[in-house]
C-alpha cells in the first residue's frame, strides 16, 4: 500500500515513512492511493475475529489492510500488546451501551487518560517505539492539543525510548482536570508548552515547524496529531467494533466483560436471528471539532462498512456544521473562537477537513491545494455551494450536521442522568442532542462514539447536575501535584529555539 499526499506531491510513500513524517512535503495529508474494499464475505470474516480472538485481532487485521512495511507477526504483536483489559478496563474494549430507542452509546474513554485519543494513541506509541527501534533513530513529536490529544500522546509515549514530546495548548482553555492531567507528568522526555492564544494557534505553530522541510529533518520532528495517517487509521477499527456489536444478537461477551446490549427482541436493530446482519445499516453521530475521529469514519464508510449517516457534531465553534449546510468552510481566529464547556471542541480551523474535500473533489490535488493552501491563505475561506460535487457530502458520502450550545448540554446531561441513571461528558451531549436530531424513525441504530469520561469536565457536570461525577482512584488528588508547563507566546521561532535547546545542535 502506497500513500499520497491530498495537495498533488508525485512521491509516493509506504506506511511506516509516513508514520515518522506526518505531514507531506508539500503541505498536504496522507491518503491512502486507495480504499481497500470490505464486501460480504470479509465482513463476517471481521464479526468472527471480534467475537472469538477480540478487539487486537480486529485490529490487526484491519490495519493489514493498509500497512504492509510491517511483518504480519510484529503487527500482530503490536496490536496484542495495545488492546489489552488491562489498559483499557474491559474484555470489549469500546462496549456498546443501549440507551434509548434507536441511540446507542460507544464507550471510546476506558483507557489510561479517559477519553477516546488513547484509541489511537496507545498503538502510535508502540509503533513509534518499535520503527524508531528499527531504524536507530529518534522522533521528537511536536503536537497541538486542546486537551485529549495532549493527555492522551503524553501517556502514550512517557517513558518510550527514542521520543520526545513537545505539546503545544491553548494557555488557561482547557479543564482543570485536563490541565493537570498533562502538567503533572513530570518525565524528562515530555515538554509542555502553554500558548498565549487558541487551539488554532497551536495547529498552526506545528504546521509551520513541519513545513520547514529543513528543520524537520534536521531535528527529527513528528506529529501525533490527526495530520498523522496511522492514528488516523487506528480509529477506524472501533467504527467496525462498533458496526459489528449493534447488529448482532444475542451480543456477545468478550473477556470479563457483561455486554450491555439488551436481550433479543428488545429494541433490535435487526429483523430477526435469521436475518443477515452485514445488511443491517448503522448511522454514527461524532462530535468533533478538527474532524479527524469523524474522518476515520469516512475512511470505514469508504471501505464498505455500511454506515447510513456520519452526522458531525459541533459547539458554538460551528465551523463544521456551517460548511455542511451551506458550502461555505469558514475559518475563525482567536477573537471569533468561542471558549466553550465543551472545550475539546474549540476549533475553527478543522485541519483533518482536507482529507475529505480531497475525496469529494474527486482526489484532485491541485483543486484541493488551491482551496486550502491559496484561498484560505488568502480569503480565509472558500464557498463549494455552487459545486456540483457538494451535493455528494450527504448524497454520496452520508454527512449531515448539527449544533449545540452550553444550554443544550446541560439540558441533554440533566435529561440522560434523570431517564437513564447515566452521566455523559460534555462533549457526548453535544453528540447526544445532535443524534437525537437525525436518528429519523429508529429503523437505522444511530451509535454517539462517547468522547471521554464526565470527571474532565467536573465544573459543568456540577453545574448540570449538583454534584461531582466518579473520579477514577488513580487520579485522586492530581490537581494538587506538582507541574512541569512553561508559557510562551504562539511564536513559531521560540518554539524551534526551545527544541534546538533541548535536543542540542542536532537530534
Amino acid at each position: 500500500m502506497l500513500y499520497l499526499s491530498t495537495r498533488g506531491h508525485p512521491d509516493r510513500k509506504h506506511f511506516c515513512d509516513i508514520l515518522l513524517e506526518g505531514l507531506a512535503p508539500d503541505g498536504g495529508l496522507y491518503l491512502p492511493e486507495h480504499y481497500p474494499q470490505i464486501d460480504d464475505a470479509k465482513l463476517t470474516q471481521l464479526r468472527k475475529a471480534y467475537h472469538e480472538q477480540g478487539y487486537a485481532e480486529l485490529a490487526f487485521q484491519i490495519l493489514s489492510l493498509y500497512i504492509d512495511d510491517i511483518p504480519a507477526a510484529d503487527l500482530k504483536a503490536l496490536c496484542a500488546k495495545t488492546y489489552t483489559a488491562e489498559v483499557f478496563g474491559t474484555g470489549e474494549i469500546v462496549p456498546l451501551r443501549h440507551l434509548e430507542d434507536g441511540l446507542w452509546l460507544e464507550a471510546l474513554s476506558n483507557g489510561p487518560t479517559l477519553a477516546f485519543k488513547d484509541m489511537a494513541m496507545q498503538l502510535l506509541g508502540n509503533l513509534f517505539e518499535y520503527e524508531l527501534k528499527r531504524r536507530g533513530e529518534q522522533l521528537n513529536i511536536l503536537g497541538a492539543t486542546s486537551g485529549d490529544t495532549g493527555s492522551a500522546a503524553e501517556y502514550a509515549m512517557r517513558g518510550k525510548e527514542g521520543v520526545r514530546v513537545f505539546m503545544t495548548s491553548p494557555h488557561g482553555r482547557m479543564s482543570a482536570f485536563q490541565q493537570a492531567q498533562m502538567f503533572s507528568l513530570q518525565d524528562e522526555n515530555i515538554h509542555n508548552i502553554a500558548i498565549e492564544g487558541v487551539f488554532d494557534d497551536c495547529q498552526d505553530i506545528v504546521k509551520a515547524v513541519s513545513n520547514d522541510l529543513e528543520f524537520k529533518r534536521k531535528y527529527k520532528i513528528g506529529t501525533v496529531n490527526s495530520i498523522n495517517w496511522a492514528r488516523l487509521l487506528a480509529q477506524v477499527v472501533y467504527y467496525f467494533a462498533g458496526y459489528i456489536q449493534a447488529t448482532e444478537h444475542p451480543a456477545p461477551t468478550l473477556g470479563t466483560g457483561v455486554s450491555s446490549l439488551p436481550p433479543e427482541g428488545a429494541d433490535s436493530p435487526r429483523g430477526g436471528p435469521s436475518a443477515n446482519p452485514n445488511d443491517q445499516k448503522v448511522s454514527f453521530t461524532v462530535p468533533s471539532g478538527n474532524f479527524g475521529n469523524i474522518c476515520a469514519g469516512h475512511v470505514a464508510r469508504m471501505m464498505g462498512l455500511p454506515i447510513d449517516k456520519l452526522v458531525v457534531a459541533t459547539n458554538e465553534n460551528d465551523v463544521l456544521d456551517e460548511f455542511f449546510r451551506t458550502g461555505v468552510y469558514r475559518v475563525r481566529g482567536s477573537a471569533d473562537t468561542h471558549e466553550t464547556s465543551s472545550p475539546s471542541m474549540d476549533i475553527s480551523k478543522a485541519s483533518n477537513f482536507e482529507r475529505f474535500v480531497f475525496d469529494l473533489l474527486g482526489r484532485n490535488g491541485q483543486r484541493t491545494k488551491a482551496l486550502f493552501s491559496a484561498a484560505l491563505q488568502t480569503y480565509g475561506r472558500f464557498d463549494l455551494s455552487a459545486e456540483p460535487l457538494f451535493a455528494d457530502a450527504a448524497g454520496k458520502y452520508g454527512f449531515e450536521s448539527g449544533k449545540s450550545t452550553h444550554a443544550d448540554r446541560l439540558a441533554t446531561i440533566r435529561d440522560t442522568y434523570s431517564r437513564f441513571g447515566v452521566t455523559i461528558d460534555t462533549h457526548t451531549a453535544d453528540g447526544v442532542k445532535v443524534a437525537r436530531e437525525h436518528r429519523g424513525d429508529g429503523s437505522v441504530p444511530m451509535i454517539v462514539l462517547e468522547t471521554a469520561l464526565p470527571i474532565k469536565f467536573a465544573e459543568t457536570i456540577v453545574e448540570a447536575l449538583g454534584h461531582e461525577p466518579d473520579r477514577p482512584a488513580q487520579f485522586a488528588g492530581m490537581e494538587d501535584l506538582p507541574r512541569r508547563v512553561r508559557v510562551m507566546d504562539a511564536d513559531v521561532q521560540a518554539i524551534k529555539a526551545l527544541i534546538v535547546q533541548t535536543c542540542g545542535t542536532a537530534a
